[in-house]
């Protein structure tokens, strides 16, 4: 049976399309092939950290307590509230992108300049946000206690309320330096010297009847397992090593290695990403202010740069969602 080809155009070409298929130009196509790739990198990097937070579900670490930070109201237990203001800063900077390639359409000049400088201010606020963010993590707020099983034990109180590592040792007075990996167990170095040495943190816990040890093992209901006061002390004797004092790529006071490492690469290089972003749409506000696009006629990388900016945020939702969320 043979085949038909059904042919348009005067000349029976069978592509139609021209030079701009689907109606939009080279650099568009190109940008949404950018797009795709960028989106399978992402979709990579979430899954990995799907697969490894499956590996590690009885011990990973419970966002709330993990981001309960918010600027000047150090002490306030705010869990999750200045990464849903992020999340809303960088929607918004969405909002108005969407608006400045609207005026673009229009050729507004006044107002896609407006539109595009709201856009750089989210974008900027969002990044010191996130660098706030990064400070306070790895800084850290508790610290914790490491065993020889790389296990962390964190410290409670009656109430089961997180307690700090400042609330509960006593300083013994003995003077260290840093620790060499030369002269060490293991030869394992440190880049700094901890507040508190364990045997400080021994002697505070040891001195306050109402402390006991939290372990990041999940119980039989959901939570994390607590100790009690003779299972704590032996805990402490027998297995701790080390203070783990905030979260760096080797060790976090918040649970396994991993989940330090996720956020690091994952926030960091979806942060890159805005930070190009910034970069880009300063290049074009000032083309804009300048009238570069208005002597062409079309303000059509306003609207490539707005493809990219979208993506961006697109991606935040999900690693808001998978990492901060679920």
């Amino acid at each position: 049976m043979d085949a038909t080809v059904v042919r348009t155009g005067t000349e029976g070409k069978t592509w139609g399309g021209g030079n701009q298929p689907l109606g939009a130009s080279y650099g568009k196509i190109m940008m949404w092939f950018f797009i795709l790739s960028d989106a399978l990198t992402f979709t990579g990097f979430l899954s990995a950290y799907g697969f490894s937070r499956f590996k590690f579900a009885d011990s990973w670490p419970i966002a709330d307590e993990v981001f309960n930070h918010f600027p000047f109201l150090h002490g306030v237990d705010a869990p999750m509230y200045y990464v849903a203001f992020m999340t809303f800063i960088l929607i918004f900077s969405s909002v108005t992108m969407v608006l400045a390639v609207d005026a673009g359409h229009q050729l507004k000049q006044g107002k896609v300049a407006t539109y595009m400088f709201l856009t750089l201010i989210g974008g900027i606020i969002f990044l010191g946000s996130q660098a706030w963010e990064w400070t306070n993590f790895i800084q850290g707020e508790y610290g914790a206690v490491k065993t020889k099983g790389d296990k962390i034990l964190q410290f409670v109180n009656s109430e089961g309320e997180r307690v700090g590592l400042a609330d509960i040792a006593i300083v013994q007075g003995s003077e260290r330096t840093t620790h060499e990996a030369s002269k060490g167990l293991w030869f394992e170095g440190e880049s700094s010297i901890p507040n508190y040495t364990l045997e400080d943190v021994k002697a505070g816990f040891k001195a306050d009847e109402s402390l006991q040890i939290r372990m990041l093992d999940n119980n039989a209901d959901g939570g994390k397992t607590i100790l009690s006061r003779a299972e704590s002390i032996k805990w402490l004797d027998n297995q701790a090593v080390g203070v783990v004092e905030g979260a760096n790529l080797t060790e976090n006071e918040y649970g396994p290695p991993l989940f330090a490492d996720f956020f690091f690469f994952i926030t960091g290089f979806h942060g890159f990403h805005v930070l190009s972003g910034v970069i880009i749409n300063t290049i074009i506000f000032f083309n804009v202010v300048l009238g570069t696009y208005k002597r062409r006629g079309n303000y059509e990388m306003v609207e490539k740069v707005g493809l990219y900016w979208h993506f961006v945020d697109l991606v935040w939702v999900f690693v808001f969602t998978f990492f901060y969320l679920v």
